[in-house]
């Protein structure tokens, strides 16, 4: 016998319960029409006989793939390498797993792959989207708008003001940022300078502004622009340095760059914070500390974004269905941040 003709049917199910085959088909696709009393019936004969329904047959009933798209809008070594992007998936994958929602991970090297992502999408293979790491000219959200997929945004979209519609999880970077900046000109600190992430994210855009609320009229050569990366931590530190010997503080905008700035703190001698104080912005447990001294940083809930992303867009899709009426349009959320003093600040 093979594995397909051994597997148990909805009408074996049905004979086993007692009930129609209509019956069990409604219980197994969620409906609240059945006397609670048969349904425990049925769901007692699904477990007897292992039943699995046939996901393509219940699509055809429920409209829903218990599939979520998960768009990362960088490619795939950066993703593997930063701790972030785990930190964030794996408040996904709780939230969607706890939904019996699969995940499917779809990742850009290119402007190839954005077409590539968007015929996915469009193709009617998954219920939804979860989008993050996007840049200001990326071609996805319209793609994604064309291929008409509910979707929730990590991080505000730097298109998004006034358009009530689109749906985020951020964090208060700009909040954040004055944080870090306040602690350092509260050491005593003057020479303050800026390590940002590429400014074609909201977020770098947002920490910078954080900064320059605190650091009103600095000396424009304590701004270096680079990115999230440990080398390009080490870049702008490099930079700050030989525009700035006399600096005495440095906040990097996330916590890679900070641990790339202490290793070249350390290769010239400095002392931190003695010399020069550090912040950095997330706290990455993993990074934050393990550096060299343990970073002073701003806490954001990385993994609770995840979550709180996976869960707009379920409550979303519930909209769309018969409680559609009872379910509220889920709202962007922006998550507070809290300063975490180590030892490098």
């Amino acid at each position: 016998m093979t594995e397909t003709a051994s597997r148990p049917t909805l009408e074996a199910v049905a004979a086993r319960a007692g009930v129609s085959r209509a019956t069990v088909s409604r219980v197994v696709n969620g409906s609240d029409a059945v006397r609670e009393p048969l349904a425990e019936r049925v769901r007692r004969a699904v477990e007897e006989l292992g039943y699995v329904p046939n996901q393509a047959a219940r699509s055809l009933v429920t409209k829903r793939h218990d599939a979520v798209a998960v768009v990362i809008a960088e490619p795939e070594t950066r993703v593997f390498a930063d701790p972030f992007f785990a930190l964030q998936m794996r408040g996904i994958s709780k939230e969607l797993t706890a939904h019996d929602s699969q995940l499917v991970l779809l990742l850009t090297e290119g402007r190839d792959d954005h077409t590539r992502v968007g015929r996915y999408l469009a193709g009617g293979h998954v219920d939804g989207a979860l989008v993050f790491s996007l840049h200001l000219d990326d071609p996805l959200p319209g793609l994604i708008q064309r291929a008409g997929v509910p979707t929730v945004f990590g991080g505000r979209p730097g298109w998004s003001e006034g358009t009530r519609d689109v749906v985020y999880v951020d964090s208060d970077n700009r909040g954040g940022a004055r944080q870090a900046v306040r602690h350092l000109v509260e050491l005593g600190r003057k020479r303050i300078g800026h390590i940002s992430g590429a400014l074609d994210q909201t977020s770098a855009v947002d920490r910078l502004d954080g900064y320059r609320d605190v650091m009103a009229g600095a000396d424009p050569r304590l701004i270096v622009e680079s990115d999230f990366t440990p080398a390009g931590g080490e870049r702008g530190m490099r930079e700050l340095l030989d525009r700035c010997p006399d600096l005495d503080a440095v906040f990097a905008a996330n916590d890679l760059a900070a641990a790339g700035a202490l290793r070249v703190l350390r290769e010239r001698g400095l002392r931190v914070p003695g010399d020069v104080a550090v912040v950095g912005f997330d706290d990455m447990l993993p990074v934050a500390e393990q550096t060299d001294p343990p970073l002073t940083t701003v806490r954001q809930d990385i993994e609770e974004m995840g979550r709180l992303m996976a869960r707009l867009l379920l409550r979303g899709l519930d909209r769309q269905g018969p409680e559609a009426a009872a379910a509220t349009a889920p709202a962007s959320v922006v998550l507070p941040t809290t300063l975490v003093r180590r030892a490098s600040a």
